[in-house]
């Protein structure tokens, strides 16, 4: 079974997943590939370099977003979100990017290497790096989850250490 989240746990998966995907459509062709990405009141915050991705953005930036939490398979939270894709070319802007990513982000990657790396080349004050900063303004999100109770399961009772998973979950 499912249950659609409440906008208040729509916001809480996006704030709190790093990694999403984002899905572009130009030409008859659909292209979607996994990003690093910060939510902030409304709109998803990314860095990207020159490619197809960014190609088909500037094409037709109107594009979808997915981001999940699975623990199991009958323990997940998904959202998919629809939203205008806008590069960030004005100085205030990337630096609002950039503060957003740093603290959303770099807050959660545990290896010190890894914030040192042409990946994530950037600090607050980095208005000028290279790299295409962008956002998405979210126009519509939806999302489930799964809920699932151990009485509705029918390996209930036959596989007792895998029971715990079949709780509701939200």
């Amino acid at each position: 079974m499912f249950q659609e989240l409440s906008r208040s746990q729509i916001e809480s998966v996006l704030q709190h997943r790093i990694f999403g995907h984002i899905g572009c459509h130009t030409n008859g062709l659909t292209y979607v590939v996994p990003i690093c990405y910060a939510y902030d009141q409304g709109y998803i915050f990314g860095r990207t370099a020159e490619g197809l991705k960014l190609e088909m953005m500037r094409e037709n930036p109107e594009v979808c977003f997915q981001v999940e939490h699975v623990e199991t398979m009958v323990k997940w939270e998904s959202v998919v979100c629809w939203g205008v894709f806008k590069e960030l070319s004005n100085t205030e802007d990337r630096l609002e990017a950039i503060r957003v990513l740093q603290g959303r982000v770099a807050a959660k990657i545990e290896n010190d290497d890894l914030l040192q790396s042409s990946y994530w080349p950037f600090a607050v004050s980095d208005s000028d790096k290279e790299g295409i900063l962008f956002c998405i303004e979210l126009k519509q999100l939806t999302g489930r989850c799964s809920v699932c109770k151990s009485e509705m399961s029918p390996l209930r009772g036959r596989f007792p250490d895998i029971r715990e998973n079949y709780v509701e979950f939200l």
